[in-house]
């Protein structure tokens, strides 16, 4: 477990704690916590505070990029823990628990899940437990660790593309590929299709092994109007990767 070798988060901590605990989207979508701007492209970058890695996860689950709700989320938690004797890494961790994929989409990625059956791999009743008790068996994160937002809106990783962008890509190589190096061969959730296509890029030009990434998984959100879809027509592929893999 620790912090990724390229976090920021010593730099923003105090800004972050400096907000009003009801700061407004206006006031985290700002200037200070600007990573990248691309005009053209529509394409904005934020800094949030996801720089936490598990390095002994035993399942990896892999998102886009943080959307605002998660954005808000994240800056909430550093605030909440300003008068608490924690160390980066504890308040990181505590980001990690209270953001990742939170609200219906978790609801709904854990029902997918078990009902593929990982809990009963991992040794759990539910993999609802991933996310409380269990929390040292996961590693979420996304292929774009900072919130991207596309005219404004929740970048959905469709336009631009990830691997053709070169600002995107960028965070791609230089940080989601360094970020899973120390992680010991975990099993590898990527949430839809613009994930997988990234992980396939990466499984092409390094030295991603594809035996760990279950293929087919739909992104649980509840406007992939698809996903029931999607998640029949692989669902038995998918039971079968799990069980190779364990």
């Amino acid at each position: 477990m620790g912090i990724v070798n390229f976090s920021a988060f010593t730099k923003y901590k105090e800004l972050i704690r400096s907000l009003p605990l009801s700061f407004t989207d206006e006031m985290i979508k700002s200037e200070p916590f600007l990573l990248e701007k691309d005009d053209q492209k529509k394409l904005e970058m934020y800094y949030a505070p996801f720089d936490y890695v598990n390095e002994s996860a035993k399942v990896m689950i892999v998102g886009i990029t943080p959307g605002l709700h998660q954005m808000k989320r994240s800056f909430s938690t550093v605030i909440d823990t300003k008068d608490k004797s924690m160390t980066d890494e504890e308040i990181l961790q505590e980001v990690k628990k209270r953001s990742s994929f939170e609200g219906p989409m978790r609801i709904n990625l854990v029902r997918m899940l078990d009902e593929l059956r990982l809990h009963e791999y991992l040794g759990l009743s539910s993999t609802m437990e991933l996310f409380n008790k269990a929390n040292d068996l996961v590693h979420t994160t996304s292929v774009i660790k900072y919130p991207v937002f596309y005219n404004g809106k929740n970048y959905s990783g469709t336009t631009p593309s990830m691997i053709k962008n070169e600002t995107l890509k960028k965070y791609v190589v230089n940080g989601f590929a360094e970020e899973i190096k120390p992680l010991n061969r975990p099993l590898i959730i990527p949430l839809g299709v613009n994930v997988s296509k990234v992980l396939n890029f990466l499984t092409e030009h390094s030295d991603l092994d594809p035996s760990t990434t279950l293929t087919g998984f739909p992104h649980p959100s509840g406007g992939n109007g698809h996903r029931h879809r999607q998640f029949a027509e692989n669902k038995e592929q998918m039971k079968e990767m799990i069980k190779n893999y364990f």
